[in-house]
């Protein structure tokens, strides 16, 4: 009886510490809000300053609580004499009301608060963004799944911002350890466990939350602190092969690159160069051979052509071994509205059949992994990697590997509308006067696919003077619109519409506007445009787009990447076309060609 009752009062203080816990973060959440809309307040020349001072009193009293024996002063040493006496309390207070929170899931929160009160031009020129503690650990399962021994793996994060992986990764390594002395694994830790950081602000916060968490190892050991975390360039510090695991979140963001840097990646370059694609090619230069890298990354890398080189390169180099989309995308990531992937490549690995799994993140502490089968490169690397974003696309994209054809092979091309509206703003007309031309904006190709000629949003003019030197501008061919920029939260990716020769002809020509993309005939066209047109709106390619697709984005070589059947297949589409069918028959007609 004394037992039974035992272990219902265990129970009840087990749902109270869970109740309690789960107060305390609500808390700590309407803390941060409230120290985000302090750092709003701020002008953007001396916030990131203090956000720093913030994040780093915050810290301190973090520590005073639960490592009062530490010595981090040389970390934050004056740190809150730019601060009035209000918001130093309140940043005390989060220290404070964080340290009842679980000693790794404390040092993240206050790690991450830093971020949070950075200025967004600030945050997005660094490209740093808080990674949620439950992709931290998703990544690091991968990581273990593809091999890594934390007992012996030497690991590094090349922007190791706020030291997630970091944290993350020591909590493995010394959980790994667990038996050894104190001192020994303090040792092995600090031998075996490098960060890079360009932000000396952030290094400093992810070096004070490693020795918070490990503070026990240092104490009973009696030694100093190893330094985990160097304040450098990654991509100006020259790389030695030599980790099992380089992992992490790398920056995102357009950069501009010098000559030299331009020489020292041309390996991995094609056209504009992406911050988090030159940290990929650095992983494989620090990686040493059999070692993974373990990616968080935005799925553009997949099928942006700007990652062709890069696509190429990882086949070669890398080849993946395991995919996880991430299907969160509000409330999880901060101001991120990316579509986010993580990636497990296996240096000097073979090309094979790797693994998709779907990652429904719940909250920042919380994911739900879902496992789907198994998808192989394309022959030609640098294209496009077809990888199902559900389950169902399994089967489609085995399908479109039978598929030999691109809208090329059909005789078309695709290009940007040429007209960019506002360096012309003086050519614009409200009615159809001599010299101008029909105006065809993004509202023209409805969502059900038809074409209307309309221009009802602001600044939209449904007419252009065409002046001399202006015949670029001008589409007079049979043509196919496509909307360029749709979301995955859409019924449809692809919105397409045949541009009527008949009313180019009405008109002499017409003007599109550059939020559509033409998809236009060569003299060589094999299909016609209609049939184009409900071949792009078809559910079969429209899942197949959602295959390639990483981005609102809808580009002109992502469409010209979608497998498509022979053109001597597309008679008995034309026919049904021609014929007036419905949208269900053309996509049952469709299906069977795709082997659905």
């Amino acid at each position: 009886m004394t037992s039974i009752l035992a272990r219902k009062l265990n129970s009840v203080e087990r749902v109270d510490q869970s109740h309690s816990l789960v107060s305390k973060r609500n808390e700590l959440a309407r803390a941060r809000t409230v120290a985000r809309a302090w750092a709003q307040t701020l002008h953007d020349q001396c916030r990131a300053r203090l956000a720093a001072d913030f994040s780093h009193v915050a810290m301190g009293s973090f520590a005073e609580k639960v490592a009062p024996n530490l010595d981090i002063a040389d970390h934050l040493a004056g740190k809150s004499h730019s601060l009035d006496t209000t918001t130093v309390q309140l940043a005390r207070s989060i220290g404070i009301e964080a340290a009842s929170l679980p000693l790794l899931e404390g040092c993240h929160f206050l790690t991450s608060l830093y971020t949070a009160l950075l200025p967004s031009k600030q945050r997005s020129d660094l490209g740093a963004f808080y990674t949620p503690a439950s992709l931290n650990k998703r990544l690091l399962d991968l990581a273990e799944e593809g091999g890594v021994d934390w007992t012996t793996a030497r690991v590094l994060d090349p922007a190791s911002g706020g030291g997630a992986f970091l944290l993350e990764a020591a909590s493995r390594m010394r959980s790994a350890l667990d038996g050894s002395e104190k001192a020994f694994v303090l040792a092995q830790l600090g031998a075996r466990l490098s960060g890079m950081e360009i932000d000396p602000h952030a290094a400093a916060l992810s070096q004070v939350a490693l020795e918070i968490f490990l503070s026990d190892l240092i104490d009973a050991s009696g030694r100093a602190a190893p330094k985990f975390v160097e304040v450098c360039d990654t991509l100006e510090v020259t790389p030695s092969p030599k980790f099992d695991l380089v992992v992490g979140n790398p920056p995102y963001g357009r950069v501009r690159l010098s000559a030299e840097q331009r020489e020292r990646f041309a390996r991995s370059l094609y056209g504009h160069a992406n911050l988090y694609g030159l940290f990929t090619d650095v992983a494989l230069r620090w990686a040493k051979p059999g070692g993974v890298i373990a990616y968080l990354t935005p799925t553009s890398v997949l099928g942006g052509q700007y990652y062709t080189a890069l696509r190429r390169l990882l086949a070669s180099e890398a080849p993946p071994e395991a995919i996880d989309f991430v299907h969160a995308r509000r409330g999880v990531f901060e101001d991120v509205m990316q579509e986010t992937l993580l990636a497990l490549y296996r240096k000097g690995g073979e090309q094979r059949p790797f693994q998709v799994h779907y990652l429904n993140v719940d909250n920042e502490r919380e994911a739900r992994l879902t496992k789907n089968g198994k998808v192989t490169l394309p022959d030609d690397s640098s294209t496009p990697w077809l990888a199902p974003r559900q389950p169902e696309h399994v089967g489609i994209i085995k399908a479109a590997a039978r598929m030999p054809a691109r809208l090329s092979d059909w005789g078309y091309r695709v290009s940007t509308g040429p007209l960019v509206w506002n360096r012309f703003k003086p050519q614009l007309r409200e009615r159809a006067v001599r010299g101008a031309l029909p105006l065809v904006w993004a509202e023209a190709v409805t969502a059900d696919g038809r074409f209307i000629f309309r221009a009802e949003k602001k600044n939209h003019a449904p007419y252009f003077k065409v002046e001399v030197g202006d015949d670029w501008l001008v589409v007079d061919q049979p043509s196919v619109l496509v909307q360029r920029t749709t979301a995955k939260e859409q019924p449809r990716r692809l919105i397409a519409a045949e541009l009527p020769q008949e009313f180019v002809e009405k008109h002499g020509g017409v003007i599109v506007e550059n939020h559509l993309n033409m998809v236009r005939a060569t003299s060589s066209a094999k299909v016609c445009a209609a049939a184009v047109a409900a071949i792009l709106n078809s559910d079969v390619v429209d899942q197949l787009f959602r295959c390639i697709s990483g981005s609102v984005a809808v580009s002109a070589f992502e469409l010209e990447a979608i497998p498509l059947p022979p053109a001597s297949e597309m008679k008995k589409i034309e026919k049904l076309v021609s014929s007036g069918a419905s949208r269900a028959t053309l996509e049952k007609a469709l299906r069977q060609i795709y082997g659905l």
